[in-house]
């Protein structure tokens, strides 16, 4: 199971990318299948500037959830067995062992993966130009990072990207350092 969750992060963004540009096509397979359920107009799930950013996070998250699953299986394998037996011989219900016991020890994990998934979202350029390329429209679904690199190769302003990298990089230090003293806090609480 480990490695049918994991394989879509092993995966080319680019190679995952063209796949879901083709399934969330306006004639793509997920609009053939709602029109033979009985939908008479679909929507353009790339086209529609409604969607388009859903659509968006759909195929990055998809290809993401494989390294946060493996995270927390490996923090609830870190799980102490004789500390969820004793619970349960102290009486404490399923639900009250995973408040009172599971999930205040996987706050390693979930620090982990907060702060890993915080900076990757800012740097994400290669799903945002194959699916989108930006749009529709005029910027829907663009990036930071696609934007600083619209700029620099595409426009030809290579000066004003690199400050807008450069900015970029300060406000994910500053994000990140935040993520992780609060979640880290968290962790010491416990």
């Amino acid at each position: 199971m480990r490695s049918v969750y994991f394989t879509p992060m092993v995966l080319s963004s680019v190679g995952v990318s063209v796949v879901w540009t083709r399934v969330l096509d306006d004639e793509g397979p997920l609009n053939q299948a709602l029109r033979l359920l009985g939908v008479a107009d679909p929507p353009g799930w790339l086209s529609d500037p409604a969607y388009a950013l859903f659509s968006l996070g759909s195929n990055v998250s998809w290809q993401l959830l494989g390294f946060c699953v493996v995270v927390y299986l490996a923090g609830l394998q870190g799980v102490p067995r004789e500390l969820a037996e004793a619970a349960a011989i102290d009486g404490a219900g399923p639900w009250t062992r995973f408040r009172r016991l599971t999930w205040p020890l996987l706050a390693p994990a979930l620090t982990v993966n907060t702060v890993v998934l915080l900076i990757t979202t800012f740097k994400i350029f290669d799903h945002v130009k194959v699916i989108t390329n930006g749009g529709p429209g005029t910027g829907t679904t663009a990036t930071v990072a696609f934007t600083i690199m619209q700029e620099g190769f595409v426009e030809n302003r290579q000066g004003y990207a690199s400050a807008m990298a450069i900015v970029m990089l300060v406000i994910v230090a500053l994000a990140s350092a935040v993520a992780l003293r609060l979640l880290q806090r968290r962790e010491v609480q416990l």
